[in-house]
């Protein structure tokens, strides 16, 4: 097979990969997840091996570990939590005339997989040569259900091609499968060592279960099969069952002409409290719900949820297929990451990889859920009512740094704070914010009075109390907020970082206003008009550094007096910095490793003029590296709305591509879902120019110079609309439900169901910025076409 022919084919719709390349396994394996917020499926052959990386996640399902202090301190975190690689149900081991079917022996004539983001399936095609001669073709498709929480199927079908032929098929749930931990620290190693202890196992006809439960965490989880297989009369079955393992064996002569064909459903669930008897009924239900649903049932319930999602998020983008692919590909796996996480956290990496543990950080609320919001909204409310679910914890958080209100984990899993790194973990502080700020944003956008009352004033309500008691009123009549990492994790412990004091000061007001709205609510939490008052003082005095001699907005109090980083004398071996130089060095030069400032100006856009947004953003490229997944983004979205539409386009193709381009190298251990996320980001919110300042949205829309036309849907208070954008025009449209207004360039329009055209403004010519020596983003001239 040529170069040509291997590796990620180009197609609007769906992701193949032409070919078998073993050592990119891992790799694909994330990129081929499958997942529905509750459970999640690595992209792993059915026969198990070869394999990269194994692993199969339920949402909140971890284990506990010691957090290693060389010397302890005060408020550090005590426990760690690390997300668990449960029962693999995936399992479908096929062996021809004795010869079991591995990929690395014999040849295969062709193979191919496809994750089809329509039919959000995973398909795979495969015509194999046994090493004794025996040809067959195997075909498979898997699904992990968006409409059935607990079930996912697994359909293999198996054809001879020369002849008749005996197979045995085996079907395994496994537990305790051996993984290799990336992990430098032996603790968590030790804690993902047969991290489940048996409880029960049963197996009878074609069914099986197993209940584990986790050695230090105690949480408990069942996983369950069952199966229904088409073939010859003379089929023979075996099952088995042991404490790790269930095992189905499948014995049948298959004639020339006919084919083995065995559906496998599978069930999962798990829990912190309920009993090993009501697990084990939870996983029952759930497979004969499946089975009552059948095979081509689950596939049109699958493929009708994604119509719907389609119908209010898709993305068109003429003229790059590449790129069209891409943010169709990051799309879905946001969907995926989200649509059924209902009361869980949705993790950095999704349920794709293990990657950071399985960990949620400020990523969810700053930019995967704008983008739920206004495809999915369900899926963001439930994502906020996992924080609301949290608050006890985050209350006794604050309380032992001896602050009042809520303080949330910067990362973390069931709620707790489990980063053992101070400057980038309690030290930033804005993730409070930002969780404020996906609240008003959900709120604005849906009118949900109900999660106002029963969790968006309570979430306002707390953050606001924890930035009056961080904060203080200094003499000179401001309001300081001093000791906090922004998002930039090159500066750490700085006084009034802009993205958080701004940040905060929308969190202060939206608390105000949502306690005004909600008067019982807030007598219920004991808020009065004094504590209102103050809120609102402090958020006017709110103090915004600003450099008067460079005309620019310091990251920091102070920052841009610091000495410049060597960009010049780094050579690119060297990134990223943090793990080529010493923190102390970094801290103390102007070096950025993510956008911080410029995602202020995103965020917080109301609160700077159109020239200081230029004049910041020219000053931060220069010092910008991109040592994070999350910055592409927020980059190509300030330089959009700065007049330099190329060079976002630019930023777009880094955030689109991270994952299928594996630009930084760690794609084995999961996919990066703000990244992904921030591609829709790039493509609304830059070329798009939407905003929701104020819960007002309004577009101001610019194209690149490719592509020629860009299209996008959105949901905006129960009804779905698409903006069209050319050269010269955008079209507003409404899809579904009441007309309602909007801005172009502040320019009023109501959208209605007959489209309404209004005219772009042409460009300002603007000079292109110039980034630190070396860190460009690659130019994106003319787009590639053709496979890939």
């Amino acid at each position: 097979m040529t170069d040509v022919e291997r590796g990620y084919g180009r197609s609007p719709w769906e992701l193949r990969w032409q070919g078998l390349a073993v050592d990119q396994l891992q790799r694909t394996e994330s990129t081929f997840a499958l997942s529905n917020g509750h459970i999640g499926m690595r992209g792993t052959l059915e026969e198990a091996e070869p394999r990269g990386l194994p692993g199969t996640y339920l949402n909140g399902f971890y284990e506990e570990h010691e957090l290693p202090y060389a010397e302890g301190g005060y408020g550090y975190p005590e426990a760690g939590q690390t997300v668990v690689n449960v029962t693999d149900g995936k399992v479908i081991r096929l062996l021809v005339e004795d010869e079991p079917l591995d990929m690395r022996y014999g040849h295969a004539d062709r193979h191919s997989r496809t994750l089809d983001f329509r039919s959000g399936t995973l398909r795979r095609e495969t015509e194999w040569v046994s090493p004794t001669g025996r040809r067959v073709l195997v075909r498979t498709e898997r699904l992990v259900s968006f409409t059935q929480r607990a079930a996912a199927a697994i359909r293999y079908e198996v054809e001879p091609l020369d002849g008749d032929v005996q197979l045995v098929a085996q079907s395994d749930l496994l537990a305790n499968e051996p993984i290799e931990s990336d992990s430098g620290d032996p603790r968590v190693a030790a804690a993902l060592e047969a991290p489940l202890i048996g409880e029960f196992a049963r197996a009878e006809d074609q069914r099986a279960v197993l209940v584990h439960r986790t050695k230090r965490s105690g949480l408990r989880m069942a996983a369950a099969m069952d199966h229904r297989i088409e073939a010859g009369e003379d089929l023979r079955t075996d099952i088995r069952v042991e404490q790790d393992l269930a095992r189905l064996t499948i014995a049948v002569d298959v004639p020339l002409g006919e084919k083995l064909r065995v559906t496998k459903y599978l069930a999962y669930g798990w829990s912190a409290q309920r009993s090993l008897p009501a697990v084990h009924a939870q996983v029952d239900a759930a497979l004969a719900g499946a089975l009552q649903t059948g095979w081509e049932g689950l596939l049109a319930e699958q493929r009708r949820f994604l119509d719907q999602f389609w119908a209010s998020a898709d993305v068109e983008i003429d003229g790059d297929p590449e790129l069209q692919q891409a943010v169709r590909f990051g799309l879905f796996h946001v969907l995926q990451a989200g649509a059924r996480g209902e009361s869980r956290a949705i993790p950095g990496k999704g349920l794709s990889g293990p990657g950071y543990d399985g960990h949620a950080f400020w990523d969810t609320e700053t930019f995967v859920l704008q983008v739920l919001t206004y495809t999915l909204p369900d899926a963001a409310r439930d994502a906020l009512r996992w924080r609301h679910s949290t608050l006890d914890k985050a209350r006794d958080r604050a309380a032992q740094l001896g602050l009042r209100g809520a303080a949330f984990p910067w990362r973390s899993i069931n709620g707790a704070e489990c980063s053992a790194y101070w400057p980038a973990g309690t030290a930033a502080f804005h993730v409070n914010a930002d969780i404020a700020d996906a609240v008003v944003r959900y709120l604005q956008a849906t009118h949900d009075t109900e999660f106002e009352r029963q969790c968006g004033t309570e979430l306002l309500t707390e953050t606001a109390r924890l930035w009056i008691s961080l904060g203080h009123h200094d003499p000179h009549g401001g309001f300081r907020i001093d000791g906090v990492t922004g998002p930039d994790e090159y500066s750490a412990v700085v006084d009034n970082n802009v993205y958080t004091n701004l940040m905060a000061q929308r969190n202060l007001r939206a608390a105000a206003d949502s306690c005004e709205r909600q008067p019982d609510i807030a007598e219920e939490l004991g808020v009065d008009h004094v504590e209102v008052a103050g809120w609102r003082e402090a958020a006017r005095k709110m103090r915004i550094p600003y450099d008067d001699l460079l005309k620019v907005h310091p990251q920091s109090e102070r920052f841009t007096e610091h000495a410049r980083w060597d960009f010049t004398g780094t050579p690119a071996h060297r990134y990223p910095l943090l793990l080529n130089f010493p923190y102390f060095d970094l801290y103390r030069k102007q070096v950025v490793k993510q956008a911080d400032l410029v995602l202020a100006m995103h965020l917080r856009g109301d609160a700077f003029s159109l020239e200081q947004k230029r004049r910041n953003f020219a000053y931060y490229e220069q010092l910008t590296v991109r040592d994070s997944s999350l910055s592409a983004a927020t980059q190509a979205v300030l330089a959009a709305e700065c007049g330099h539409p190329d060079l976002a386009y630019d930023y777009f193709a880094e955030s689109a591509l991270t994952d299928l381009r594996d630009l930084h190298h760690n794609v084995r251990n999961g996919l990066h879902m703000a990244a992904m996320s921030g591609s829709w980001l790039a493509m609304v919110a830059g070329f798009g120019g939407m905003r929701d300042h104020g819960g007002e949205l309004s577009f101001a829309p610019r194209l690149p110079s490719v592509p020629h036309r860009i299209a996008f849907r959105m949901c905006f208070r129960g009804s779905q609309f698409c903006v069209e954008i050319r050269r010269e025009s955008a079209t507003y449209r409404l899809i579904h439900g009441k007309p309602f207004t909007l801005t172009h360039y502040g320019e009023p329009v109501t959208v209605t169901e007959e489209p309404t055209s209004l005219p772009l403004p042409p460009g300002e010519p603007t000079e292109r910025p110039s980034q630190p020596a070396g860190r460009a983003p690659t130019r994106r001239r003319v787009p590639v076409t053709g496979a890939g």
